[in-house]
């Protein structure tokens, strides 16, 4: 009695384990988008670019800060040979030599930078200017993977669509089974057609199973990429498809992706003017403090120097015109990159509206033709019931309205997503959805 009781007992933990760890979510598209804009991993990478910008603009502004050195040393001498002017007796003429085994040396440098011909004005803008371009990819990453992410809602609905339906008709093919028995065992209805309706309704299963199978892989990808716990099972929530404005304005175009080539497109300006530096003089303050100290001999301290120190490189009047032109022939790379893409993204645009407006003519059609379908089954299976029609045309007239409405719900499904991949095209998808 005890065993019956713990086997029970144990068999309830991993029956509400299970139920825990199967959580049922219902999930809408901006729940979705936002989930994968704030837990995934490409979101995430893109958030980390952005910082590793902002500390490279930060360490080329410190260009313009003052380089301070500091340094010491103690030596030990052995063997010193050593004469000066200052250990002479002037009187005797005597010289005392020092034994000297040993010195120590401090030094504090202070080199302040004046003008380096624009190279470090520039190099601060050329950072800024791909921080900025960093900063639209990330907001194009973005684009991509809330497109990725509908997408995959968009396409579990369907699986759940599509599950629903099956089970839907298995649910009537049943029935027509056991119908189409009972007649079989009365002799109203040949062995034949029977065979015929229960091998209708192994087809159905075989669809449903396979209908579920994408559902689950769809609803695993999904919650993988929200980083939601494992075991979740989504729902979709279908409320708005199919409901969607049947006119966009495509004439507004603010494309991320466009906006960071033309921010990349600056930073090469600026690395044309950080070639063309070369050809100037680099001037600088330059300063600091010495302290010598040689037991037995004698000790320097408080030797505070100041001046101007200027350096030119005069080979890079001839070394550096080939920079010069690598940087004005990326400049020109660059601006042929923009203009081809400015044009590759109104195809895309285009075909996005074209994709859209065609959406919505197939759900009319759909539309028609499910109602079409539905009564030419009622039509169908009166025929039968009056002996009018044959097996094969009731089956025939089942299987065109199960069709018919699994495309009249992707029909809906797909306005809505074409609807977003208009908007993606436009670059207005995250801004849309965040609003």
């Amino acid at each position: 009695m005890k065993s019956r009781f713990l086997v029970f007992a144990v068999l309830g933990i991993l029956y509400t384990l299970q139920s825990q760890a199967q959580q049922t979510k219902p999930l809408s598209i901006p729940e979705a988008v936002y989930l994968v804009l704030e837990n995934s991993d490409g979101s995430k990478i893109s958030n980390a670019k952005i910082a590793t910008s902002e500390y490279e603009v930060q360490t080329a502004k410190a260009l313009q800060y003052p380089d301070v050195t500091v340094g010491g040393q103690y030596r030990q001498l052995t063997n010193v040979d050593f004469s000066s002017d200052l250990l002479t007796d002037e009187t005797s003429g005597s010289t005392t030599i020092p034994d000297i085994n040993q010195f120590m040396v401090g030094n504090l440098d202070i080199t302040m930078p004046l003008f380096s011909g624009f190279k470090i004005k520039n190099t601060i803008e050329a950072s800024k200017n791909l921080h900025t371009a960093t900063t639209y990819q990330a907001k194009n990453t973005n684009e991509k993977l809330a497109l990725q992410t509908i997408n995959l809602y968009i396409s579990l609905y369907k699986a759940e669509q599509s599950v629903l339906l099956f089970e839907e008709n298995l649910v009537s093919a049943k029935q027509r089974v056991t119908d189409f028995t009972n007649m079989e065992k009365n002799g109203i209805l040949a062995r034949n057609d029977l065979l015929k309706a229960q091998l209708q309704v192994s087809q159905v299963e075989i669809s449903l199973a396979d209908a579920k199978k994408t559902k689950n892989i769809l609803n695993y990808r999904l919650v993988t990429l929200l980083k939601l716990p494992e075991g979740t099972i989504l729902e979709t929530i279908s409320d708005n498809f199919g409901i969607s404005p049947t006119t966009v304005e495509t004439d507004s175009i603010y494309r991320n992706d466009l906006e960071a080539l033309k921010y990349q497109e600056l930073a090469t300006e600026n690395q044309i003017k950080i070639a063309e530096g070369n050809y100037y003089p680099t001037i600088g303050i330059v300063g600091g403090y010495m302290a010598v100290d040689i037991p037995n001999a004698f000790t320097l301290t408080n030797a505070m120097n100041i001046g101007v120190g200027i350096s030119y490189n005069i080979s890079d009047i001839f070394k550096n015109k080939s920079e010069v032109a690598v940087a004005k022939s990326k400049a020109d790379e660059l601006k042929y990159t923009i203009d081809k893409a400015t044009d590759d993204i109104k195809v895309e645009i285009e075909n996005a509206n074209q994709e859209y407006q065609l959406a919505f003519k197939k759900l009319e059609l759909y539309a028609k033709s499910e109602e079409q379908a539905i009564e030419n089954y009622r039509i169908v299976k009166d025929k039968f019931d009056n002996g009018l029609a044959d097996t094969n045309d009731t089956l025939e007239a089942d299987l065109g309205q199960l069709q018919a409405k699994i495309n009249m719900a992707f029909a809906k499904a797909n306005i809505s997503q074409k609807y977003y991949e208009l908007l993606t095209a436009q670059g207005q998808l995250t801004t849309l959805i965040n609003n």
